[in-house]
């Protein structure tokens, strides 16, 4: 019988919008992670956190915080862009992003989005 692994993990590469990009999501017990890059290195890490009070349709507002990196807003931005989801569909976990990115347009980051989707752990 065969030891089922303490976390789990999937990780793909795919090219987005011609940029080779690279993807990788591992769940924990207590959060997700997601690390994206076009530059093949973790780049700026943003802790993205729902708060548990929420707006009127039950949906929790996101935080970010920069834990490691350029802390501007842009980055915030797309943080909860690239993640809200995965946050909202493992439960309202908190994510830990580490991204780097090229293509920062929307067009990128919904591209992008698709290709976390595709290795969802939660």
């Amino acid at each position: 019988m065969e030891a089922s692994p303490i976390v789990t993990s999937k990780q793909r590469e795919e090219v987005v919008h011609g940029v080779p990009t690279e993807v990788v999501c591992t769940a924990f017990s207590n959060s997700i992670l997601v690390v994206v890059t076009q530059y093949g290195k973790m780049g700026t890490i943003v802790y993205v956190d729902p708060n548990t009070i929420g707006d009127n349709v039950g949906r929790p507002s996101l935080t970010t915080k920069v834990l490691l990196g350029k802390d501007e807003p842009l980055i915030h931005v797309c943080a909860k862009n690239l993640v809200a989801f995965v946050s909202q569909e493992a439960g309202n976990k908190p994510v830990v992003l580490a991204m780097a990115l090229k293509d920062k347009t929307m067009e990128g980051i919904q591209a992008l989005r698709e290709v976390i989707r595709s290795c969802q752990v939660w």
